[in-house]
Parts: structure tokens; sequence; C-alpha cells
């Protein structure tokens, strides 16, 4: 350090109150949007919070939003610590999440097409057909179709048919479950690691393996024969063969079947979220379903049709404002670094709350009330710097943020044309989850009272 560094004062870093020997372990169990935005009001941008006895910082609002975004922000932050066990349990070199700088970039560069809105781009007609056959299996009518479950086979499918020309739905509990312990024992450390010893988590973990081997033969034959696709999985294999210093062998696994792991929970937990605010908030169903009329009438849906969906739109907006995905980063110091007047020393573990201002007034007036009207371009009170984070901040803002735009679009879009849906009861209160990825509880349903509108197959473009 410099004399003049050596010398400056900080501010000390508060501690955030909580029950004796359990600190805020319950709060962060049961909502941790809640405990951020908490002690960010009681005590500022920077605390520190006790879970399951460890303590760690917390740097949150709009300004950990947007010094994540900043030269600094890059230097001063990585990834690696918390994902580095997920990569030794895979035995793979290295994992998007967890590298950073030129690696991560360059990773990123593989999949970066394969993520993007042209995934999709003249297959509307064929994402319709896929959610279709969806629909027809787990939204019968008369039933209360469990909203979470259904729409994970529902994204599975979606990424199957856009990916690999089928869906693996038959490894959908799979994936599930393996998801749900390797972030709890692995990522996050919610549970203890004994947990991956349990005959449930082996058996889903088996059949992954199974499932990514398959994938694995699938894509080395198309290699040999020189049909490899030019989608995701196609570009994963093609850096492999390309630049296997980048996409060893010991690495396809995992990529290969990354997309699912993905997809799965995140774009899920979205959908369902919108699900419920626009079957809860009084005068959005309607406005939801006429927008979905007129787009399904037209028969040929382009990129520009999809783009055009601002009732829709903003739902799923609002669904990620409301019951964000990426309530918090998990990041480790690189360097002593200064932020809001506190020092963050090097090293430490930090988790950075960049969807706190999701929740607050001075932002979002009422932010307790589905407002999908915000992002109205009179309003967009999601533009305002800093404020509005639902993919992440930082270079590993999530990869795949503009594929899953279309996707949930499509898919609303789809099912509030097809289907007449009601909650539980007209106060049905959301219950939701917040490990491993936050999101609304596996127990919500809706009511299938019937068909809208018939399956009627779209044009594909010209």
């Amino acid at each position: 350090m410099s004399a003049a560094e050596e010398i400056k004062t900080y501010k000390n870093i508060p501690d955030v109150d909580g029950l004796p020997l359990l600190g805020n372990t319950l709060e962060m169990a049961k909502d941790p949007a809640a405990l951020f935005l908490r002690a960010y009001r009681d005590y500022g941008p920077v605390y520190r919070v006790n879970v399951f006895g460890r303590k760690q910082i917390v740097i949150a609002g709009r300004e950990a939003a947007l010094f994540m975004s900043t030269k600094k922000g890059r230097e001063s932050l990585r990834s690696r610590e918390f994902w580095e066990p997920m990569r030794e349990f895979y035995g793979a070199s290295k994992m998007l999440t967890r590298e950073d700088g030129e690696v991560h970039q360059r990773l990123r560069g593989v999949m970066r097409d394969g993520f993007s809105r042209e995934a999709v781009r003249g297959r509307y007609h064929e994402l319709a057909a896929t959610i279709d056959d969806s629909i027809s299996s787990k939204w019968k009518t008369g039933s209360e179709a469990p909203v979470v479950e259904a729409f994970q086979y529902m994204i599975v499918q979606e990424l199957g048919e856009i990916l690999t020309g089928s869906a693996p739905l038959e490894y959908v509990r799979d994936i599930r479950v393996n998801i749900l312990y390797i972030l709890n024992v692995l990522v996050t450390q919610v549970r203890p690691r004994f947990f991956l010893g349990l005959p449930e988590f082996k058996k889903a973990n088996k059949r992954v393996e199974e499932l990514s081997r398959d994938m694995i033969i699938e894509f080395k034959a198309h290699a040999e024969k020189g049909t490899l696709p030019n989608n995701l999985l196609g570009d994963i294999m093609r850096a492999h063969i390309e630049h296997p210093d980048l996409v060893p062998e010991t690495d396809l696994s995992l990529l290969l079947t990354g997309p699912y792991v993905a997809g799965l929970d995140t774009v899920a937990n979205t959908l369902a979220a919108a699900v419920y605010g626009i079957l809860r908030t009084p005068g959005v169903l309607e406005r939801v379903q006429k927008e979905a009329d007129a787009l399904m009438a037209k028969k040929t849906i382009t990129e520009d049709d999809i783009r055009e969906l601002i009732v829709i739109g903003g739902c799923i907006r609002e669904a990620m404002r409301m019951w964000p995905i990426a309530v918090a980063q998990m990041r480790t110091a690189t360097q002593d670094f200064e932020f809001e007047g506190y020092l963050i020393p090097e090293n430490e573990k930090l988790y950075i709350g960049t969807s706190v201002s999701h929740f607050m007034e001075e932002y979002f007036p009422d932010p307790e009330v589905f407002d999908p009207d915000r992002y109205l371009d009179e309003n967009a009170q999601h533009m305002q710097p800093g404020v509005y984070s639902p993919f992440g901040r930082g270079p590993h803002t999530c990869l795949g943020q503009n594929l899953a735009e279309v996707l949930m679009g499509m898919t609303i879009a789809r099912l509030f044309h097809r289907l007449d849906m009601t909650l539980e009861s007209e106060d049905y209160i959301l219950k939701t989850k917040s490990f491993p990825t936050p999101g609304p509880a596996m127990d919500f349903k809706v009511k299938i009272k019937g068909e809208r509108m018939p399956a009627d197959k779209l044009i594909p473009e010209a």
C-alpha cells in the first residue's frame, strides 16, 4: 500500500442483527431477498451476515450493481471459489461459471450464438408445436397442473428440440434432483457433503451421466460424418475438435448437458411466477389473452413479432423483478478494494445483492404490486441505472438471456392462447422456495378449466 492508503480510515462493516447462535440463517432460508433488503435499509450498502455460522460480507443495492459493471468491479471480483467444488466433483478442467478473464470470454464466445435469439429464428412454428405437445401431456383439461414441474418438462422439451431434435423428457426428474443436490451441497453449501452419498442423488447423478454419455456419442458421430448441427451443442463439439485446450474431453459432459441444467429451474421458475402474476392481478389476464390471440392469428411468427409482445414481455420482466432468480451473486475479492467507503479485504468471499433495488419504492413505486406497465416506454422504471438486474451483473451476466426471453415470451403467449386457467382460489398467495434457486414452490398448481383455442399449426417463415 502507498503511504496515503495506509493512513486512510474506512467505515466499520456492521454485523446484521440476528438470532443467538443462528444469526441470519432462518431469514436466509426463508427469503434471502427480504434479508438483503432489510439489511440494506438498516445498515447501508455494505454489511456482514451470519449464515450457518459463516460470516460473509454483502455489498448490495444499486451501488453494487453499478460497481460490478465497472473496470474496477471486473478487476476486483472473481467467481472461482464458489464453483470449484462442482468442477472437482465432475473432474472437469474448467466451467463457464467458474472462469474469469480471457478463458471465460473464450468460452462465452463458443456458446454465444447458440444461446442467442438466432437459435430459434425461423423456428417459431416448431416451438409452438413443442409447447402444444407439452400442453397435451402436462396441462390436461380438468386437472390441477403442478406449474413449476410442468414448465420444467416443457423447457427441457423446447431446449431438446432446438438443440438436438429430440427431448430427453425421461431424464427431467433426474436433472432436477441432480441440480438440487449439487447446488445445495457444492455451490451454496447449505447442505452437508454427505448428502451426495444419499441414494436419491446417486441414482439421479448416474442417470445424468448416462444422458451426457449418450449425447457425447451422438455428437461425436455427427462430427465424424461432417453433420454437426449449427446450434449450441454443435458449436461446443466443434470447439472441442478445433481447440481441445479450451474444450477438452473431460469438459464435454458438463458442457453438453449444461443447457438443460441452466434452463430447467431458472426459466421454469420465472414462467411459473409470471403465470401467478397474470392470474392473480385484476385486468392483466384479459390483456395477455388479447395479445396472445393476436400473435397466434398471424399464423407465421417472426422475431419482430416476439419483440412486440408488450404486455407479455412486461409480465415476464415483472416476474423477474418480484421473484428474481439471481437474488445475489457470489464472488471473491481478488484484491483489497474500496466500496462506498468500506475496505473489502482480498480473498474475502462476498454476496453481491444486485436485486435489492427491485423491491425499493424509490425505483419501483408500490414494489409489491405486479405491474407489467412499469416497462412501457413512457415509464421505463427498469431503465434507471443499476436498479434492475434480473440476469445478474458484470462479466458473468447470463449468457442465455436473449434466448430465454424468446422462449418465455412464446411459451406464455401460446399457453394463454390455448388454455383457460385459474388459480386454486381467488385469494391464493404464492408460496416460494429459496434453494437451490429462488422461485415458486413446487406445490403451486393451477386449475385447467378447458381449452380456449385449438392447437392450430403455425406456418414456417418463407
